[in-house]
C-alpha cells in the first residue's frame, strides 16, 4: 500500500482512516489542514510519521516542528495539539485503545468505527 496516496485521497481533514493492524497497534494515515483540539492520551504513546507537508505539534512548554519523512512519538500523558498551516499528509502508529481525541470530545471527534470504515 501507498501510505501518502491513501492519505491524499481521503474526502475530509483530521479524520484518520486505519489502513493496517500489527499486533496491538494501529496503522492509521490522515489529511490535516489547521490546527486540531488541545488533548492527551492518558494510556498510549502516539507516533507520528510526516508523509508529505509539515507538522507543528505544540505542547504546553514547546513546539516540534516536522517536515516530509520525519517521525515523532507523543509521550502518553502529555497534553499536545497538532497544527500545519498547509495540508499535511501523516500516518499514525498508535495502541487499538487510542481515542481519536483521547480526555476531550469536539465536533472533529472520530470513533475507532468511524476510522475503521473510511
Amino acid at each position: 500500500m501507498n501510505l501518502k496516496e491513501i492519505a491524499a485521497a481521503l474526502p475530509e481533514y483530521w479524520s484518520p482512516k486505519v489502513v493496517g493492524q500489527v499486533n496491538d497497534q494501529y496503522l492509521k494515515v490522515a489529511k490535516v489542514k489547521g490546527e486540531f483540539t488541545w488533548h492527551k492520551h492518558d494510556n498510549e504513546d502516539e507516533m507520528f510519521l510526516i508523509l508529505a507537508g509539515e507538522l507543528v505539534i505544540d505542547y504546553e512548554d514547546r513546539s516540534v516542528e516536522l517536515a516530509a519523512g520525519d517521525c515523532h512519538i507523543v509521550p502518553r500523558g502529555v497534553m499536545h495539539n497538532p497544527r500545519c498551516r498547509d495540508e499535511c499528509l501523516i500516518a499514525l502508529i498508535e495502541p487499538v485503545t487510542t481515542a481519536h481525541t483521547g480526555d476531550v470530545i469536539t465536533d472533529r471527534t472520530k470513533s475507532l468505527a468511524e476510522q475503521l470504515a473510511n
